[in-house]
């Protein structure tokens, strides 16, 4: 009689921890309304100029449980959890009112997608943010996420190793360019054994700025298919439309038939021979000197307001390409007349399309 007490004890006992785990929070892949809603209420505690007239709700679910020190130029991320402690989410935040948080935003030229910053004399950040050679991503975001690298995986170790393995990462502007890197370098951190594989990543990039060129967009694509990755984007809102693009001849794939027009030209007549030679040299030339200038004053110039706030940063070898490109799977809330009747565009606030709160409303109208 003893034996069996015990028997149906332990029956009870496995009973109750395969309920636990079934009601357990769990990620899937696909848009989710409530956890974009998430990222909305937590970015809106660091989003200046916020509007008083919508209120977010207020998430109780997850809490949060860090907040890093500053790093780099003014950026921060905070670690968030659910109730039962299976679901971890990385907050990073957006920029806030000081200038080396902006100079991050405009020193955008590009560097390769892999490489080394040397962040100061003691802290070198090898990373790896795409497969393909071709890719290419905003050098500003790069130390942004260079100066946070650490301290995030060294977290996620510890809460690994207390069995929470299910990862949202997640920003708004600013903190959105750095979550898709975020993103980039924890996949190959997995890939090369320096993080567990089986983490399972979700990741909502809000309001997002372009983060790198259309080589870095294809792999971050790739390596979220399946609906990993959203980007969300208010249709009113200008800043995902920079960084400024330029695209030459040097920015697409080498079999095509635009590199090879001058050969082709030589086979021609005379006069087209001329007219396309002139017209070609003219295009490419433009777009050629465009890059140089971006280069000159959105990379070295800028390298210097950077040393004022790094000053032991060492400049890297810029790849000469603007070829921006957006990433990630897009989400797109499109305004109406009474949309713009809520956020009038009165030329106020440049960024009244850009907070958290029309980007709920929107969310609500699209998504009841």
């Amino acid at each position: 009689m003893i034996y069996a007490v015990k028997i149906t004890f332990n029956s009870i006992v496995v009973c109750l921890l395969f309920t636990v785990a079934a009601y357990a929070q769990q990620l899937k892949p696909g848009f989710d309304v409530e956890e974009y809603t998430g990222v909305l209420e937590r970015s809106a505690f660091s989003m200046p100029g916020s509007t008083p007239d919508i209120t977010l709700p207020k998430q109780t679910q997850f809490h949060k449980v860090y907040s890093s020190p500053d790093a780099g130029m003014h950026n921060q991320w905070s670690m968030w959890l659910n109730t039962d402690n299976t679901v971890l989410i990385i907050h990073l935040r957006g920029s806030v009112a000081t200038p080396d948080s902006w100079i991050e935003n405009f020193y955008a030229a590009m560097i390769p997608a892999t490489g080394t910053l040397q962040l100061d004399n003691k802290t070198t950040f090898n990373y790896k943010f795409a497969a393909d050679p071709k890719a290419m991503v905003h050098v500003g975001w790069a130390v942004g996420i260079g100066s946070l690298a650490q301290d995030i995986t060294e977290h996620l170790k510890n809460e690994y190793a207390l069995g929470v393995k299910q990862v949202i990462i997640e920003g708004h502007s600013q903190g959105a360019a750095l979550a898709f890197l975020l993103r980039s370098y924890l996949y190959y951190q997995m890939q090369e054994r320096l993080l567990p594989a089986d983490l399972t990543i979700k990741t909502y990039c809000s309001a997002a700025p372009k983060p790198g060129n259309l080589y870095y967009a294809y792999d971050f694509e790739y390596i979220n298919r399946g609906g990993w990755a959203y980007t969300v984007v208010n249709a009113a809102d200008w800043v995902p439309e920079l960084p400024f693009s330029i695209q030459s001849l040097t920015d697409i794939n080498p079999v095509n038939p635009i590199t090879n027009v001058k050969k082709g030209l030589k086979k021609q007549k005379f006069v087209v021979r001329v007219v396309g030679g002139y017209v070609y040299a003219r295009l490419n030339n433009s777009t050629r000197k465009a890059k140089h200038k971006y280069q000159k004053y959105l990379g070295k110039a800028l390298y210097h307001q950077v040393k004022k706030y790094m000053k032991e940063y060492k400049q890297p070898a810029y790849s000469g390409s603007f070829a921006y490109a957006r990433a990630g799977t897009p989400v797109v809330l499109e305004p109406d007349a009474d949309y713009y009747k809520h956020f009038p565009d009165t030329g106020a606030n440049m960024f009244r399309n850009h907070m958290a709160e029309p980007y709920y409303y929107l969310l609500k109208k699209a998504y009841k």
